[in-house]
């Protein structure tokens, strides 16, 4: 196919993206009742649910004009053939290819991030903070942005050079060896998250001696959960929503508690939470989301390997010849409906496995305690309970809070 063609296609399918993700937040935007529905009723009160449909409203209106305006700009530089431009320029510094690639991404990526700055600041200043979620100060907002950007540099470049290097040491069969690369990276990351990452952007303190502590400990003992430590996180300094995960792989696992979480919920409800994430490791999700996710990463890269090397992909971008970083562009966006069919499985996947660990929750502490918890989750975060189905279908990686609900009150 020429090059123009593919230009076509391209700009075709940032177009369609557009459309289609567009049609999805209007539908689910007008499915909002304008009065608490009946089955709604002990779970909301009219008050709440008229501010959670509220703030569901201006996020989504929100969304919708950032997107709009994302995909203009996208096409401009899509079509003007600034990549190209910008890519004929890194060509011709004088250093290692390697390097002119890395300096073009950076060069992009900071652009991009530039871009949607204004963006994040009203989304974290204004909706936010309207809608009193948000504690992030300003001084808070620009140190995440550093670290995020630099951390991003680190990880990304070494990735990058490793797939580089693989590119011209086994061309199209670089794949299998970014494969195990890639596969490797993903364990590590799992492991030490936690411990490396984590503590650049909030402070974990050990759960002191008490009550919830000792709940804790005494549910852990008797389900058999190998817990190394409990941590509570500072999340209040960003935001007052409320959060609970655990991480860390084998036998040995760290459970991070938001101070927010701990600070609006009775110690049984914790408890719950608590029971819920583990019901996750009980039941092997963590390591077979591992393994589907190295299965995905090796479909993908294989798929990549037969296109990777094509010099039109960089030519429809406004290059004059191949450049490695333009067709990985290119192909991020020929690739799209791809990912967005490999998105709705995956989140189809992921809903299923929220159900199995509420029945774990359920089974082994008590649905009530989990039921309760997320009534107060859902009233404190302004959750749309209300959510189209199609918007489930393709976006959500967690059923609907009311289907949790209805379900846990049946076991």
């Amino acid at each position: 196919m020429s090059a123009q063609g593919i230009l076509m296609i391209i700009i075709g399918l940032v177009v369609f993206n557009f459309i289609i993700e567009s049609l999805l937040e209007l539908i689910n935007l007008r499915h909002q009742p304008q009065l608490l529905p009946d089955e709604l009723k002990g779970i909301s009160n009219e008050y709440t649910f008229s501010k959670a449909q509220l703030y569901h409203a201006v996020n989504t209106n929100f969304a919708l004009f950032r997107s709009l305006i994302t995909t203009v700009v996208v096409i401009a530089v899509f079509y003007s053939g600034m990549l190209g431009e910008i890519a004929m320029f890194t060509s011709d510094i004088d250093a290692h290819k390697y390097v002119q690639y890395l300096i073009f991404l950076a060069i992009v990526f900071g652009g991009s991030n530039l871009f949607s700055l204004p963006f994040s600041l009203y989304q974290t200043f204004v909706i936010e903070k309207k809608f009193g979620f948000n504690k992030t100060t300003v001084p808070l907002f620009i140190s995440d942005r550093i670290k995020s950007f630099i951390i991003t540099a680190v990880i990304g470049s070494i990735i990058l050079l490793v797939f580089f290097f693989a590119l011209d040491w086994l061309g199209e069969n670089f794949w299998w060896i970014f494969w195990l690369f890639m596969s490797l990276f993903m364990l590590v990351a799992t492991v030490f998250f936690s411990s490396w990452i984590l503590p650049l952007f909030n402070k974990l303190v050990p759960l002191e001696e008490g009550e919830l502590k000792t709940a804790i400990t005494e549910y852990t003992t008797k389900v058999n959960f190998p817990l190394e430590n409990i941590y509570v996180m500072d999340g209040s300094k960003r935001s007052s929503k409320s959060n609970a995960f655990f991480t860390g792989m084998g036998r040995k696992k760290k459970i991070v508690l938001y101070d927010t979480l701990i600070k609006n919920h009775t110690t049984e409800e914790l408890v719950a939470i608590l029971a819920h994430e583990v019901g996750h490791y009980k039941k092997k999700h963590i390591l077979k989301g591992y393994i589907v996710s190295i299965i995905q990463t090796g479909v993908i890269l294989f798929v990549l390997s037969r296109f990777i090397f094509s010099k039109e992909l960089s030519i429809a971008l406004g290059a004059k010849d191949y450049f490695l970083p333009l067709n990985i562009i290119s192909l991020g966006v020929l690739f799209s409906p791809l990912s967005m069919m490999i998105g709705i499985v995956m989140n189809a996947w992921s809903r299923k496995n929220e159900y199995e660990a509420d029945r774990y929750a359920s089974n082994t502490y008590g649905g009530v305690h989990l039921a309760k918890s997320l009534i107060k989750l859902s009233s404190d975060n302004l959750v749309n309970l209300t959510p189209h189905p199609w918007y489930v279908f393709v976006h959500y990686s967690h059923p609907p809070i009311i289907d949790r609900i209805k379900l846990l009150r049946k076991l």
